[in-house]
């Protein structure tokens, strides 16, 4: 599909490929989610430990939105503290997927206003590095029961929430289940109508 759209085609038939390719793009997302929830249930999902830059994982992701920033005309801000070491040791493909994970949502929920992301070190000892990483945004926000089952498996805020934006409801209980496994934890602090914020900390060497 991505060949044919760099070939000649009319506004109708640029149109229906442009749709192919974003349910295909939406299926495969829902088979990585399926997929990597099937590994954590198993024990199979191992978080490797090598040399990256963390400051080069949240430029890559911030890229990755900041087209559909445009679109939606809502502002991406991304804030790294200045005592961040250059390099870490850890899973750049993990870190990768939870912030995409978090800065996709907070852009889909989000109709005006902003998405901030702030990363900061909270201590360090023995070799090992405590990251916070918060991801506010000006969203449509959640209700307290809402906020409490937000990271169980297969589940979204409600009904409408899976209509009108699709996903399969794993993209948290994965964000979850990975950041514990990088020594961690995540959560959210949100009120209806006002926005949310997410928050996880993971251990980096």
């Amino acid at each position: 599909t991505h060949l044919v759209l760099d070939t000649a085609l009319d506004a109708k038939q640029r149109d229906y490929l442009k749709k192919v390719l974003n349910s295909s793009k939406a299926l495969l997302g829902i088979l990585n989610d399926i997929l990597d929830y099937s590994k954590i249930e198993a024990g199979r999902l191992d978080i490797e430990s090598i040399e990256f830059s963390f400051e080069d994982i949240l430029r890559m992701v911030a890229d990755l939105f900041s087209a559909r920033a445009e679109e939606k005309v809502i502002e991406l801000f991304v804030e790294m503290a200045n005592d961040l070491p250059s390099r870490l040791l850890g899973d750049p493909l993990r870190v990768s997927q939870v912030l995409s994970n978090l800065i996709g949502n907070a852009i889909k929920f989000t109709d005006q206003g902003e998405v901030h992301v702030i990363v900061e070190q909270l201590n360090s000892m023995d070799e090992q590095l405590l990251l916070r990483v918060a991801v506010r945004d000006t969203g449509i926000g959640l209700s307290k029961m809402q906020a409490e089952s937000l990271f169980q498996p297969f589940m979204q805020a409600d009904a409408s929430i899976t209509r009108k934006f699709g996903g399969t409801g794993l993209g948290l209980t994965i964000s979850k289940r990975l950041v514990e496994l990088m020594g961690g934890g995540i959560s959210v602090v949100s009120e209806l109508g006002q926005g949310s914020t997410f928050v996880f900390t993971a251990r980096f060497g």
